[in-house]
């Protein structure tokens, strides 16, 4: 099965080797028929602590790291 790819904004990187990552999803309300813009937010591990927040990032799902984190950032990434 093939790994999810997503993309969004570091909101966070105080923590050491993880980075939190916002990532918007937009779809039309099935009754309203209005574009709906939801977030989350992913924990992330960053091995290297390249990003900073405002870094436009890809994060990729991968095996349970710890409680909270269960992607990593790949490594080609834009910078703030």
């Amino acid at each position: 099965m093939p790994k999810r790819i997503l993309q969004g904004v570091v909101v966070s990187d105080k923590q050491e080797k993880t980075v939190v990552v916002k990532v918007e999803r937009r779809f039309t309300h099935p009754l309203l028929k209005k574009t709906v813009r939801r977030s989350k937010n992913y924990h992330a591990h960053d091995e290297a602590k390249a990003f900073k927040v405002g870094d436009q990032v890809s994060i990729e799902e991968t095996k349970p790291i710890s409680k909270l984190k269960r992607w990593t950032v790949l490594p080609a990434a834009e910078k703030a």
